[in-house]
């Protein structure tokens, strides 16, 4: 269908497996993964497939810093009800996603259409008026027919123009673009850098989309998808914002997807485990490949001091070694917060630190309905229950939180009806994307209704055993470093560090994803694979050559005895 509601305008434990038991002689590698989010478990995953049709033997170690797998994405369970879970975070992905599509195959995962409101009207404002709005009860050809005649032709040279994108960006997946040691040479290749130098206001005029309908429509789904004006965003992220068809997420939450990858990785996985430092381990060989040696952080000072343990350079925390030495290490968590020193000279090219988004995300509970009066609607009006938003007339187009504009903004969306389990009655669950913190006078304006400065009310009537009307009944706000701010570029983060060292996180100034963060992971696997099945594939030559050698020394060994016994002086006699 050419509409879905976002993009509708154009369609606490770990997770632990035994090292098995090998061989002396067979080829064994260890590999660290740092992160367990989308890249971190598509590393894991893919790996350990690419290992199996290789032919070697990789035992995996993940340590992940939090207490859960899956990153961003992050599901939370509504009134802490388990079988209300809402999307925070990384809420969709769409049909044109392979490698999670394939992961809900592959591990017999549900799937659902991404929860898009209560109603079916959609609408996109600019804080004065609201410049587009579309009901989903109309007949189809009545909305296409709108949207014609409003913008004339730039929806479909809209449309073209990502499917052609999508179709360019698609060829990383296959031979000869995968997998890739540069991502800027592969962007090269595909024509990519093209895109992404430049602005998504220019990349768009260039290809004669017109402007009313860039700021119109496009830059409000920059802003839901990326919380970006279309001046401070490059513009191959500007064609992933209007997302294509087919939108789906995971019944019970899209970070079961990588919760399955690292499962049937057979990784070993240690949450609530931060890797503080990455060493290398003195060579006897100068020309053997190096071998890596993490350190955890272990304790506070004042606490005991383990055996294990050594002091850090700021001497306020401790770390403790992994007894075991890798052979390559995946570090899948944005340097810049995944706060790991490094020995001196380890990194053969600096890290590219790029900004992150500071993302408000909040998901509330309400009886109330969104105010018409709020949206500038008279009364009695019926008022979108998913509102995007685009700059006003007098906004000045700007990046970051400087960028929101008069709305206020980024999305507001009605999610669902849920029930309250304290009065037992059905209320609306929204989700409400901002740049800064949602405030009670904000939530009291939008709702129409008085909401308190501590959002939920404890009181109850005095002459009554039952609780009041609560404004809010439920609240739960979160802070994301949610994606790069992605500003035009022609350079992107390589994934190999050094030898043996790999970083997935460089893809996010590209495209900023839960599908292009897994590919990465994948790309990164790929690299390892090959060159351990080139190790594998060398190591079984020479053994052939040495068996090959040995056979040549016995046969010529057996010739020379032979010439002793029939070559020699000894008198043989004609009959025994």
């Amino acid at each position: 269908m050419f509409f879905s509601k976002l993009s509708t305008i154009l369609s606490a434990l770990s997770i632990t497996a035994p090292a098995a038991e090998v061989p002396e002689h067979e080829l064994v590698k260890q590999v660290a993964i740092i992160g367990a989010g989308p890249g971190g478990a598509a590393a894991a995953y893919f790996l350990h497939k690419f290992a199996e049709e290789e032919g070697f033997r990789v035992n995996i170690t993940v340590f992940e810093k939090s207490d859960r797998i899956g990153g961003r994405t992050l599901t939370v369970d509504a009134y802490g009800n388990a079988s209300e879970p809402v999307e925070l975070g990384a809420s969709i992905f769409v049909k044109e996603n392979h490698i999670l599509v394939n992961a809900t195959r592959d591990f017999d995962l549900s799937v659902k259409e991404p929860e898009v409101g209560t109603g079916d009207l959609l609408g996109i404002w600019n804080g004065e008026s609201f410049v587009y709005t579309q009901d989903d009860r109309s007949y189809g050809w009545w909305n296409l027919a709108k949207l014609f005649w409003k913008y004339g032709m730039a929806p479909y040279k809209a449309q073209k123009l990502v499917r052609a994108t999508v179709a360019t960006f698609l060829k990383l997946y296959e031979e000869p673009h995968f997998p890739f040691k540069s991502l800027t040479e592969r962007a090269f290749q595909l024509g990519l850098l093209d895109i992404t130098a430049v602005p998504g206001t220019e990349f768009l005029s260039q290809n004669d989309i017109s402007e009313a309908f860039a700021h119109d429509i496009i830059q409000a789904a920059t802003r839901v998808n990326y919380a970006s004006n279309l001046g401070f965003i490059h513009g191959l992220e500007t064609m992933v914002s209007m997302a294509p068809e087919g939108a789906m997420q995971v019944v019970g939450g899209n970070w079961r997807i990588f919760s399955q990858m690292l499962q049937h990785s057979n990784a070993t996985v240690y949450q609530d485990t931060t890797v503080a430092h990455i060493g290398l381990r003195n060579k006897t060989d100068p020309a053997a490949p190096p071998k890596y040696l993490i350190s955890t952080e272990a304790a506070k000072v004042g606490h005991d001091l383990p055996v294990d343990a050594e002091m850090s350079d700021d001497e306020s925390v401790l770390r403790d070694q992994y007894a075991v030495a890798f052979d390559n290490v995946i570090v899948a968590a944005p340097w810049q917060y995944a706060g790991i020193a490094t020995d001196d000279g380890l990194l053969e090219h600096t890290v590219d630190e790029i900004p992150y988004t500071k993302l408000h995300v909040t998901l509330f509970a309400s009886p109330f309905l969104l105010s018409p009066a709020y949206f500038g609607l008279p009364p009695g009006s019926v008022t979108p229950d998913s509102v995007l938003t685009t700059l006003g007339p007098q906004d000045k187009p700007e990046e970051g939180a400087a960028g929101v504009g008069k709305a206020g903004f980024y999305s507001l969306s009605t999610l669902r009806t849920i029930t309250n389990p304290k009065t037992q009655k059905q209320e609306y669950l929204y989700k409400l994307f901002s740049a800064e913190e949602v405030t009670s006078k904000f939530l009291s304006e939008v709702l129409g209704a008085e909401v308190p400065a501590t959002f939920i009310s404890t009181e109850t009537p005095a002459d009554s055993d039952e609780a009041k009307v609560e404004p809010i009944s439920w609240i739960h706000p979160h802070v994301f470093h949610s994606y790069p701010i992605l500003y035009p570029r022609v350079s992107f983060q390589d994934p190999i560090l050094a030898d043996g060292l790999y970083y997935t996180p460089g893809v996010e100034s590209f495209i900023s994803t839960m599908e292009t963060s897994a590919l990465m992971g994948k790309n990164v696997a790929r690299l390892i694979a090959d060159e351990l099945a080139a190790e594998l594939a060398a190591q079984k030559e020479a053994e052939a050559a040495k068996e090959e050698a040995e056979k040549k020394e016995s046969v010529g060994k057996g010739e020379s005895l032979g010439q002793q016994i029939l070559g020699g002086d000894e008198i043989i006699p004609d009959e025994l």
